[in-house]
């Protein structure tokens, strides 16, 4: 076309012809570069979105229907363009800009249109409750990743005009540089792959990794980084490859039992203990939740010291009930009775050893919500009826003096005659 322009345009005059020809196909080209980017961005984009957005109920993916549908009516553009400078330009210097730079505008926007199908591929699949909780996202950038190096390689042997293969064997030479460069994203990929593999952490999972303050629910999982929002809401970013390296701890499962540890003792004053009296025994045999244990310990104990001979008949041969085992039966009835707590998991009242702080009574059992609020609202219901009933087996809770009870010791007045 350019040379058809050039012979009419010397039919008027032959100084500025050449150049002439090559500004009206320049301006030919991109006055149908406008008008077909006015046809495609105003007048079909907007329609083919608005039909999408009928259907995009579940996925919600209109936003991104939209990116893919932008940068494809972009390659369209540069194909155009490449096809219009072959077919209305005459070989030469300006013929391979053109194109060139037309090449290169295609590759750019089909790597963006590759990267709209992956985040269309990753929405799709985040909303699938199967694979929703993998960390899909870093596999997804590991692919972006590689697809921009190929990419960048195609369009830099485009703009040197070597073959490609030229450029790969030269990053044999490269590879210490490029594992230098890229270090953090592929040992992101290797954890990532592991992490997926092994099934170690997934979105939503409760992390703990007291080495980075993360103590939280992971939000993300991309190649380099996994988010936590603490339940302070602050964020916490961690390198990904550390979920390999160190060690970490993930509540997921406590959560999926659907029951919570309840581990914690309070400590008794051990002068408080002692062997029950009768009429004790009676007074406590009449809670509905003591009468079995009781009754089964009193014939067990009288059988005991039945058998003894009469000689043997002294308090230190005998059995008796003391007050801090019956008191450990009454918590763990009470908390196999409580609505509350986990049946089908351990319930356990112990002792551990003694300390300067007295005798401590640790109760360990489980919870039947794994919810933060509640879990909390139900152990300290638990401990504040323990509390409150301890002194009704005459015993005491250990407590170092306060200042309190320091001011209320009354000293012996001093005789001030002399």
């Amino acid at each position: 076309m350019q040379q058809q322009l050039l012979t009419w345009i010397r039919q008027f005059t032959e100084e500025y012809a050449q150049i002439t020809s090559l500004l009206l196909v320049l301006l030919i080209i991109v006055i149908v570069a406008v008008v077909l980017h006015f046809i495609l961005h105003k007048l079909v984009l907007p329609k083919m979105a608005k039909l999408f957005s009928k259907f995009d109920k579940k996925w919600q993916i209109s936003f991104e229907i939209k990116k893919l549908l932008s940068r494809f009516a972009f390659l369209i553009q540069g194909i155009v363009v490449n096809i219009q400078a072959l077919l209305w330009m005459g070989p030469g210097k300006i013929q391979e800009i053109l194109t060139t730079s037309a090449q290169a505008w295609c590759l750019i926007f089909g790597l963006l249109m590759i990267f709209s199908v992956m985040d269309l591929c990753l929405q799709g699949m985040r909303s699938s409750s199967s694979l929703g909780r993998l960390p899909l996202k870093g596999i997804f950038q590991s692919l972006k990743l590689a697809a921009s190096v190929l990419i960048g390689i195609m369009i830099i042997s485009l703009l040197i005009g070597k073959s490609p293969l030229i450029l790969l064997s030269g990053l044999g030479a490269m590879t210490a540089v490029l594992m230098l460069v890229f270090k953090d994203p592929i040992m992101g990929l290797v954890a990532g792959i592991q992490l997926s593999a092994n099934n170690m952490i997934t979105l939503g999972d409760w992390l703990e990794m007291p080495k980075y303050g993360a103590d939280g629910a992971v939000i993300d999982i991309s190649l380099t980084t996994v988010k936590v929002r603490n339940w302070d809401n602050t964020v916490t970013t961690i390198p990904t490859y550390a979920l390999i390296s160190d060690s970490f701890k993930n509540w997921q499962e406590m959560t999926n039992s659907g029951g919570r540890r309840i581990k914690r003792s309070l400590s008794v004053d051990i002068t408080s203990i002692h062997f029950l009296s009768q009429q004790q025994q009676e007074d406590l045999e009449k809670a509905q939740l003591l009468e079995p244990y009781i009754k089964n310990k009193a014939d067990e104990i009288k059988h005991f010291n039945a058998e003894l001979s009469e000689d043997s008949k002294v308090p230190l041969n005998q059995r008796g009930m003391t007050n801090v085992g019956t008191f450990r039966a009454y918590v763990e009835a009470y908390l196999k009775n409580h609505p509350n707590i986990h049946k089908q998991m351990t319930i356990m009242v112990r002792q551990l050893a003694p300390t300067n702080d007295g005798l401590p009574i640790e109760i360990y059992a489980f919870s039947n919500t794994t919810a933060w609020v509640q879990y909390e609202a139900i152990q300290s219901d638990i401990f504040d009826h323990i509390f409150a009933i301890l002194p009704q087996f005459g015993l005491r809770v250990h407590q170092s003096p306060t200042g309190n009870d320091v001011r209320s010791i009354k000293l012996p007045v001093e005789n001030s005659v002399h």
